[in-house]
């Protein structure tokens, strides 16, 4: 009889974060999908590809959202137990809250661990593929940035002109085998520059030992020189903080490549974070099943489950906007950065254990 029981409570558990998930899905690419047209609009593409682009991008931000999903999924499913008298009768057979809040939760967790290990290295190839794709129309839009392992692709426009610069990689704040474009307002080329390194650390470049090629009555003619400056909108940290898409690698690329992610120019600090936020994932399922738990398993009465759903949208929104603070203050070192990611777990950890412990009593 146990053995049928907990097959149940599993098997409806799973349903229910599978249909939330799909309904996540759904809305994202709606979502998602008006973005992915705009970027393509003025290009010559059928909407199969903003499409195609849009369903192996959602993906990556689902798993970015778990947390919540397992979160209203758990309500829902404890909400409909309880409504229909499910959990009373898991009562009689034995099934505290606590037991039920047990199974549920560490299911959370286990289903954390997968994700990390089966489906993250998935969605960040996918990832990459969506990237890499982009990065191929980019040259049709009219601003962009392109930065990963990868190398570096920026588009800008300054005085009505256009400014192209690429570079084979990133090593800490230099550009690697630089070349920049200078066009004018008919894409016609006025200068391009070729320099073995450019320091990006602030708005001013300096590039390194190169040369300008100007054309000169249809002839390039080439100046070489040992330091050069050009200003730009861009520096190292804008550049990072913006557009270093960590979607791309993998908690097992993090994990096994971490040195050699270091040396292709990627930040110490956002590879830590990106780490410590992968890590604290299973965690952070555990700590939603259990909050979710506490709100509805404390009564045996029927209630709204709409209203209990708003709720728990407005702790979602309260969760993730505290998550959001937490690393801002690890960002701008006010708090040390593996501190603000495991903030939002500690701090639901002591509300939860009190919780669990009322519940328990029940």
């Amino acid at each position: 009889m146990n053995s049928i029981i907990l097959n149940y409570l599993l098997k409806k558990f799973l349903k229910t974060i599978f249909i939330f998930v799909f309904v996540f899905y759904c809305f994202g690419i709606i979502l998602n999908l008006f973005e992915e047209v705009e970027f393509f609009k003025n290009l010559n593409v059928s909407i199969t590809l903003p499409l195609i682009l849009t369903s192996i991008y959602i993906p990556s931000m689902i798993i970015k959202f778990f947390p919540f999903i397992i979160f209203l999924s758990s309500m829902w499913f404890m909400l409909t137990i309880r409504n229909n008298r499910d959990l009373l009768t898991l009562k009689v057979f034995g099934y505290s809250n606590i037991k039920i809040f047990f199974i549920l939760a560490i299911t959370s967790f286990i289903l954390g661990w997968l994700i990390l290990f089966l489906l993250n290295p998935i969605t960040s190839t996918m990832s990459k593929y969506y990237e890499k794709t982009k990065s191929n129309y980019s040259r049709d839009v009219e601003h962009l940035i392109s930065f990963n392992k990868n190398g570096v692709w920026i588009k800008e426009n300054f005085n009505s002109k256009q400014r192209i610069i690429s570079a084979s990689k990133a090593e800490g704040y230099n550009l690697i085998d630089v070349q920049i474009f200078h066009l004018n307002e008919k894409s016609n080329l006025i200068e391009k520059i070729v320099a073995e390194k450019a320091n990006i650390k602030d708005n001013d470049w300096i590039l390194n030992k190169g040369i300008i090629f100007k054309p000169l009555d249809g002839i390039l003619t080439g100046e070489i020189f040992e330091n050069y400056q050009i200003s730009s909108i861009y520096n190292f940290d804008k550049i990072n903080s913006l557009f270093k898409n960590f979607d791309t690698l993998s908690f097992i690329d993090l994990i096994v490549n971490y040195t050699n992610l270091l040396n292709n120019g990627y930040s110490e600090n956002f590879l830590n974070q990106s780490i410590h936020s992968m890590l604290s994932l299973p965690f952070f399922l555990f700590l939603m099943t259990a909050l979710a738990a506490v709100l509805t398993l404390n009564t045996l009465k029927r209630s709204d489950n709409v209203k209990f759903i708003i709720l728990g949208l407005m702790i979602t929104v309260l969760i993730f906007y505290f998550k959001d603070l937490s690393l801002a203050l690890g960002q701008t070192d006010r708090i040390p950065l593996t501190l603000a990611v495991w903030a939002p777990v500690i701090a639901l950890s002591l509300f939860t254990f009190i919780g669990v412990l009322q519940i328990n009593e029940k």
